[in-house]
């Protein structure tokens, strides 16, 4: 598959002033512009989108790669009364151009359901956004040997309802929750294996032709020494990086070593 890499920063709940998310974004604008055959997706709290998206909108001019604002979650529906939600319409006016949906902290800590995040999903392919779904299992199911079953499951049932013209909106990121800030990432050959096996559901689900152009991401302890692997020796198309992302120095690496 001959694309871009695709390196997507979760910044999660960090950082914890508007200076700070200034200077780190400004860092990693600045560090791209050597590295055009990659795209760079920021994802930063809610808050700091309109402050980062007035600062990208002047970095057609500096070259380098491209970079582009992403969402860390949003709601299913377009607007109403939903105390504390933001909807993908306002998203996308903020010039949002992908939202990870169904992060496995989604999952565990505000009880989002599979049907949750299939409402999530097709809202913002409704959108004209570009849903970055996280699937992966828990270190008992892997050690049980579900893995494959658990992404299956997953797979099924968070895309319920999506038909074949507007799958080709949707990006898969493996973030494996076992691995997820713990250094202990999924092994190359392993993480392949998943990749194949991702295209092999959906294959089934949609048809080989779509299952080939899909991209499949990796995250869970991203790193710049294990980044280079992922892109090159297991063939997934990108990375989704947590903890590194908030290093800006770190981050450029990583977009250096997986830059083609």
């Amino acid at each position: 598959m001959n694309m871009k890499p695709l390196v997507i920063a979760n910044w999660k709940m960090n950082p914890l002033t508007v200076s700070e998310a200034k200077c780190l974004f400004n860092s990693v604008k600045k560090g791209l512009r050597d590295f055009k055959k990659v795209e760079v997706v920021i994802c930063p709290p809610f808050i700091y989108l309109p402050i980062l998206g007035a600062l990208s909108s002047a970095r057609q001019k500096t070259g380098g790669g491209k970079l582009v604002l992403g969402s860390q979650n949003c709601f299913w529906e377009q607007k109403g009364a939903y105390t504390g939600e933001i909807s993908p319409d306002q998203l996308l006016d903020l010039a949002c151009q992908y939202v990870i949906i169904g992060h496995s902290e989604r999952r565990r800590y505000f009880q989002e359901t599979d049907e949750i995040i299939n409402k999530k999903l097709r809202a913002v392919i409704k959108a004209k956004m570009s849903p970055i779904l996280c699937i992966g299992e828990a270190k008992k199911e892997r050690e049980q040997g579900n893995t494959e079953k658990v992404l299956r499951n997953q797979l099924i049932f968070n895309l319920k309802g999506v038909s074949k013209a507007k799958f080709s909106k949707i990006i898969i990121a493996y973030e494996p929750i076992w691995a997820i800030g713990t250094g202990k990432a999924c092994g190359v050959e392993e993480s392949q294996k998943i990749g194949l096996l991702i295209r092999k559901i959906i294959t089934k689900l949609y048809s080989s032709p779509i299952a080939k152009k899909i991209r499949i991401l990796y995250g869970g302890s991203v790193n710049s020494k294990n980044a280079a692997a992922y892109i090159k020796e297991a063939h997934l198309q990108g990375l989704l990086v947590g903890g590194a992302s908030l290093n800006a120095k770190e981050f450029i690496e990583i977009i250096k070593v997986v830059s083609v």
